[in-house]
């Protein structure tokens, strides 16, 4: 637990439960990291069979966030945490949460790959998509390894992240509402895509979530709903 500088325990018990807690956490998320990559890959690729593998695995996340919910609720009853290991229960609780909610949004981006997308124009489409997609995927990467070292600049520069995020996402819907009005017989698969486009903006907005929630367990600050500068000035106010 050094990573997350949280103090040492007389209990050692303790030590272990909350470092095997903090270690499903990471596991979680590096199956939802593959899962949003598989997505994309079906998507692209239009491979069916991926696609139903990765409807597949999310039955394996919400388990596993349900387990993880289970391990914390024991923990906090049995030990009573206080302060910071309070706290680092209560964020890995809204952590896993967001990282379940990606999970389902990786499941709506694999469903376009059970479209049947023809002719050049809609392929170069799926490409746009993937630009976004491939973004979005290191966010998440780049989110969880924040989290994993409790690292409060990683953070921030993540969270920032998400406005190149929006201004793609925002470019992208454009670019299909054009599409539909060329033709208006693509609007059903346009649909889909947008559903799909809609879903890795989402998954922006959730990094954002837990890059918050390392500030907060770090610093003991809500920066939630505050705008960068001021979020930055709340981080760092403390002079470190």
């Amino acid at each position: 637990m050094d990573a997350m500088n949280l103090s040492t325990h007389i209990s050692s018990k303790f030590n272990e439960e909350l470092e095997l807690v903090r270690n499903e956490v990471l596991a979680m998320g590096g199956m939802v990291e593959q899962q949003l990559q598989d997505a994309l890959n079906a998507a692209v690729e239009s491979d069916s069979e991926l696609a139903q593998a990765v409807l597949s695995s999310d039955v394996r996340i919400n388990e596993i966030e349900m387990r993880i919910d289970e391990d914390c609720f024991r923990i906090i009853a049995k030990r009573q945490p206080t302060a910071g290991d309070l706290r680092l229960m209560l964020v890995i609780m809204k952590a896993i949460g967001d990282l379940e909610r990606i999970g389902d949004e990786a499941e709506r981006i694999a469903r376009v790959a059970l479209e049947s997308f023809s002719n050049k124009q809609q392929k170069d489409l799926l490409g746009n998509v993937d630009n976004l997609g491939r973004h979005v995927l290191s966010m998440l990467h780049d989110t969880l390894d924040a989290f994993a070292r409790m690292d409060v600049e990683a953070a921030l520069k993540v969270h920032q992240e998400d406005q190149k995020i929006d201004r793609e996402y925002e470019a992208l819907m454009r670019l299909l509402m054009t599409y539909m009005m060329e033709d208006s017989r693509s609007i059903p698969k346009i649909l889909n895509v947008m559903w799909a486009v809609r879903s890795l903006e989402r998954i922006g907005d959730r990094c954002q979530n837990v890059c918050e929630y390392v500030m907060y367990l770090v610093k003991g600050t809500d920066v939630r709903h505050t705008e960068y500068d001021e979020m930055e000035e709340k981080v760092r106010g403390d002079g470190e």
